[in-house]
């Protein structure tokens, strides 16, 4: 399945001002999309949305909004209408990191992950399911992580919160697959972007030995698969074996993640 279909919809991408966000955009942009970007980092939005538009002749619109408030989908909503925008394909991209105790999270850490990962991609996803059910079409790609099967120390938040938005992207995919709309969600394991902080030397390595793949190939790849209907997406064989092996591993080597890494005080609170 090639990307053909997309050219002359417009699409709605969340966290779209850097990283796999952006990188979602510039294929959007590459096969002819009108794109709604979002982010809440206004700066680096309006550059991105600006070279998109200058390179590959389409239109774009830029919308600083912080997800996490309330009424976000509502304010979403009314920049589309005043806009006369009708789009066909949502990208719930935007996330965040954190690798600490689950005790020792600051509460407003705690809030964001979940008015992040939790609220604002329901009420999302449930919002514009219910546009592309009106229309008879529509795509929505959810992203969510490897480690929503890796219930490891130091990253119970992250994992759990994207467990929710994989459960939640796989009921809607068969709730909506009658009315022409597809849900699909992905999975991915390691990408080199800045989300986790890793330097860019250690990026460039880990890409060269296989260890991490690229933001440019992951967002060609998990397109394809939302615009051919499937309803999840593992990036690489490596990635669907390691779930089999996270699910037996022994307490022993969690706590071992614990000690050594936890411990020692590698946090990012």
């Amino acid at each position: 399945m090639n990307l053909s279909k997309i050219k002359g919809k417009t699409a709605v991408v969340t966290g779209a001002s850097s990283g796999i966000g952006l990188q979602f955009c510039r294929r959007l942009a590459e096969q002819g999309a009108d794109i709604v970007m979002i982010s809440n980092q206004n700066k680096e939005l309006t550059a991105a949305a600006r070279e998109l538009s200058d390179k590959y002749g389409i239109i774009t619109y830029p919308l600083c909004v912080d997800l996490t408030a309330p009424d976000v989908v509502t304010g979403i909503e009314t920049f589309l209408q005043s806009r006369k925008l009708q789009p066909e394909i949502l990208i719930n991209n935007a996330g965040i990191f954190s690798f600490n105790y689950l005790t020792e999270t600051p509460d407003g850490k705690i809030e964001a992950f979940i008015d992040l990962h939790v609220r604002a991609v329901t009420q999302l996803s449930i919002a514009f399911a219910r546009r592309f059910k009106a229309l008879g079409r529509g795509w929505i790609l959810n992203m969510s992580s490897m480690s929503c099967w890796m219930p490891m120390p130091g990253i119970a938040l992250y994992s759990s919160t994207k467990a929710y938005i994989r459960v939640l992207s796989r009921a809607l995919h068969y709730e909506m697959r009658d009315d022409g709309v597809r849900v699909c969600v992905a999975c991915p394991g390691g990408i080199a972007t800045d989300l986790f902080g890793l330097p860019h030397k250690l990026q460039r390595l880990a890409v060269r030995i296989g260890a991490l793949q690229t933001p440019e190939k992951f967002s060609y790849n998990a397109l394809k698969r939302l615009m051919s209907g499937k309803a999840q997406y593992i990036n690489g064989p490596l990635n669907r074996f390691a779930i089999f092996f996270i699910a037996i591993m022994p307490r022993r080597v969690r706590m071992l993640v614990k000690r050594l890494m936890l411990d020692k005080g590698i946090r990012k609170p």
